[in-house]
């Protein structure tokens, strides 16, 4: 079965405007509520609006099993290595490394309000991101397997 032109073009115009908010929460996770799963989750969301909008073996661009286990390997590896790369700098496993350095992400937070400075507090926004991506892959894979394990008629085969 497939969805009306509306639907699908609604779903199009949609899905960017889904990601950009998934990834606003991803981003700003060390200041306001939310974070890498729970930008994940929206991302994620997206994916399977593009799923139900159009049949699977429609979408050969952006969404595929195979993307989507790279993504989710990608965001675990990412992860790892982050924690692992407190190690190289001679701190234990998870040290914030980056906090407090001047470079990236490691702008000293000012006393009293966080006026929201988004390049502050270390790893911890490259840890949001890695969980972001690594749930963004592993929810749209478990629908992909999901909606692929279902014909047309809704049967299994």
């Amino acid at each position: 079965m497939q969805l009306s032109r509306i639907v699908r073009t609604a779903a199009d115009i949609l899905y960017p405007f889904i990601l950009i908010f998934g990834l606003y929460i991803v981003i700003h996770g060390h200041l306001t509520p939310g974070g890498g799963f729970q930008g994940g989750a929206v991302i994620a969301t997206g994916s399977v609006l593009l799923l139900v909008a159009f049949r699977y073996s429609e979408l050969t661009g952006d969404l595929r099993k195979g993307w989507m286990k790279i993504f989710e390997s990608g965001g675990l590896l990412l992860f790892i290595g982050t924690a692992l790369a407190a190690l190289l700098v001679g701190g234990v496993f998870f040290f914030n490394w980056l906090a407090n350095t001047g470079s990236l992400f490691g702008i000293p937070v000012a006393f009293g309000p966080n006026p929201g400075e988004i390049y502050t507090a270390g790893v911890i926004p490259v840890m949001n991101l890695a969980v972001g991506i690594e749930v963004w892959g592993g929810l749209s894979l478990i629908v992909m397997y999901m909606m692929g394990d279902l014909e047309e008629g809704g049967e299994r085969s």
